[in-house]
C-alpha cells in the first residue's frame, strides 16, 4: 500500500490560479489535463494526488511548501475578524463553525468578505458626509473628496494588504541576493541610479528617466528616503498587477482618489520590500515594539518604522494593531490610519490635550500617555516629532509630529510601558475626538461648545470652562 496519501486542497489550487491571471482551460493545458479535471480539484471533488503536485511545482515554478500550504487558515483568521464586529455580537458564532464555512464554502466566505468590506466602506463615507453637514462645510457635501476616498479605503481595510506582504516578501529575497535594489534595478530592468542636485531634478525627489535608463534622485535625501525611494520605484515595475487588483476592489467617486489610494499602495509595497512581513513581525516582538530599535535594525526612518507597525494585520500572523497621526505644529491633520478602532475625528484637529500636539516642545523625544475617551475606552500613545525636507542648507524643512497608539489592553507588549510607576490606564488623560463631539463639561481647553448641546448665558455664573452648556 502507497504511503502516499492525496489530499484535497480545492481552495488553495483556486487561488494559485487566480494568482496567476489563468483559466481553468489555461491551467488544464499547462498541466496536460483536462479543463472539467481542473474544476473538479477546485470543486474538491478529486483529490491532488502528489504526481500533480509535482506537475504544479515544475510548471509553475513553485516550492511545494507553498503549493501546500493552508490556504483555508487565512480565510478563516479573516471570516474570524469579521465575526467580531459588535452588529453580531448577539448571535451565537462558535469559531469550529466560521473555520468550517471558511473551508467547506470558500466561494460563500469571500463573497462574505467583500460584502463585509464595502460595507465598512459605506459607513466610512456616510460618516464623512454627515460630519460635514454638521460642520457647515463650504463645499457642496456631496461633491466627492479625493482625500476622504482613499482614507476610507484603506480605513475599511485597517490598512492591511496581505496580497502586497506576500509579492513583496518573495521580491524582497530576489532583490538580497542582487546587491540591494540599486543591484537588482540594473540586472533586472538595466537601470542605473544616479543622484542629482535639487536643482537639476527640478522640483522631483524620484524620476524615472527611461530614455537615458536611468533612476534620478535628490541628492538632499537621506539614506532611508532614498532607499525608500527605489523601492517605491521597484513596486511600481514589479508589483503593478498586485496594486491594481487591490484597487479594483475599490470604488472611487473621482480620478484624484483612485491615483492617492494607488500611491497609498506603492508606498505600502515598498515599506514591505524594505521591511519583509516576516522578518519585521519577528522582530518587533524580539525588541517589544522599541521604534527606534527597529528603525536602526531595518534602515528606516522613525515615520517609516511608524507606519509599517500599522499593517501588521495579516491573519493568522497579527500584532499588536496601532493607530497612527501626523500633525503640524497648527494642527493640521496630514495623515492618519487606523488599525486599533480609535475614532478619528474626520474633520477638524484633534484635542489638544493630547500629546501628539505637545510634542513639539520636546523635538525627537518620544513622549508617552494613557488616554482615555469619554465612552471609556483607553488608549495607550507614543508621540514624538519628525522632520521633512531639508537637505542642505537654506532648503525648507518641516516639523511634524507623529502618534502611534493601541488599546490598553495591548500596551503591556511595548518597551515604553515597562517599569512605568507613577503612571498608568488608572491615571489617563480624559481627551474628546474633538470639541464638537465630546461632552466633557469641566474641559479647560474646550474651543467650541458640542454639538446639541445648548450654551449657557453666564450674566450670574460664569464657569471656569470656556463654555457652560446645558445637561439635556
Amino acid at each position: 500500500m502507497s504511503s502516499i496519501r492525496p489530499v484535497y486542497m480545492g481552495p488553495r489550487l483556486r487561488r494559485l490560479r487566480r494568482e496567476r491571471g489563468l483559466t481553468q482551460a489555461n491551467m488544464a493545458t499547462d498541466l496536460d489535463i483536462s479543463a472539467s479535471y481542473v474544476a473538479l480539484l477546485e470543486r474538491n471533488q478529486r483529490p491532488l494526488t502528489a504526481d500533480m503536485l509535482l506537475r504544479l511545482a515544475r510548471t509553475y515554478k513553485l516550492d511545494m511548501a507553498e503549493i501546500a500550504g493552508d490556504g483555508g487558515a487565512e480565510f478563516t483568521a479573516r471570516l474570524q475578524a469579521v465575526l467580531k464586529d459588535p452588529m453580531f455580537a448577539d448571535i451565537d458564532l462558535p469559531p469550529l463553525e466560521a473555520a468550517d464555512v471558511a473551508t467547506s464554502y470558500p466561494g460563500i466566505t469571500e463573497a462574505l468578505l467583500r460584502l463585509y468590506t464595502a460595507y465598512q466602506e459605506e459607513q466610512l463615507a456616510l460618516a464623512d458626509r454627515g460630519d460635514e453637514i454638521r460642520a457647515g462645510a463650504s463645499r457642496d457635501p456631496e461633491a466627492p473628496d479625493p482625500v476622504a476616498e482613499a482614507r476610507r479605503f484603506l480605513a475599511a481595510r485597517r490598512n492591511s494588504f496581505p496580497v502586497l506582504d506576500d509579492a513583496a516578501e518573495r521580491l524582497a529575497q530576489i532583490v538580497s541576493g542582487q546587491n540591494g535594489f540599486i543591484g537588482h534595478l540594473k540586472a533586472r530592468f538595466n537601470l542605473r541610479v544616479r543622484r542629482l542636485p535639487s536643482d537639476v531634478m527640478v522640483g522631483s525627489v524620484r524620476r524615472l528617466d527611461l530614455h537615458h535608463d536611468e533612476v534620478l534622485l535628490d541628492d538632499s535625501l537621506d539614506a532611508a528616503s532614498q532607499t525608500f525611494q527605489l523601492a517605491q520605484q521597484l513596486a511600481y515595475l514589479e508589483m503593478g498587477d498586485e496594486i491594481d487588483a487591490v484597487l479594483k476592489e475599490g470604488s472611487f467617486a473621482t480620478e484624484s482618489g483612485e491615483r492617492l489610494t494607488r500611491r497609498a499602495l506603492a508606498s505600502y509595497a515598498a515599506a514591505a520590500l524594505i521591511m519583509p512581513y516576516t522578518a519585521f513581525a519577528r522582530a518587533v516582538e524580539a525588541r517589544h515594539y522599541d521604534v527606534e530599535a527597529l528603525a536602526r535594525q531595518f534602515g528606516t526612518s522613525f515615520e517609516q518604522t511608524v507606519h509599517r507597525l500599522t499593517t501588521l494585520q495579516k491573519p493568522g500572523q497579527q500584532r499588536v494593531p496601532f493607530f497612527f497621526i501626523r500633525v503640524d505644529p497648527a494642527g493640521n491633520v496630514s495623515k492618519r490610519l487606523d488599525g486599533a478602532g480609535f475614532p478619528f475625528a474626520r474633520h477638524g484637529g484633534a484635542c489638544p490635550l493630547w500629546s501628539v500636539h505637545q510634542a513639539f516642545r520636546t523635538p525627537r523625544e518620544i513622549v508617552t500617555q494613557w488616554l482615555e475617551l469619554p465612552d471609556g475606552q483607553r488608549f495607550f500613545s507614543i508621540a514624538r516629532t519628525v522632520t521633512a525636507g531639508g537637505g542642505h542648507f537654506g532648503s525648507q524643512r518641516i516639523e511634524r509630529a507623529i502618534a502611534l497608539g493601541c488599546a490598553a489592553e495591548h500596551a503591556h507588549h511595548l518597551i515604553y510601558t515597562r517599569g512605568q510607576t507613577e503612571t498608568g490606564p488608572e491615571n489617563a488623560t480624559p481627551i474628546g475626538v474633538t470639541c464638537r463631539l465630546c461632552h466633557r463639561p469641566q474641559c479647560a481647553a474646550r474651543s467650541a461648545p458640542p454639538i446639541g448641546r445648548q450654551v449657557l448665558p453666564d450674566d450670574f455664573r460664569r464657569p471656569s470652562a470656556p463654555f457652560g452648556f446645558s445637561d439635556g
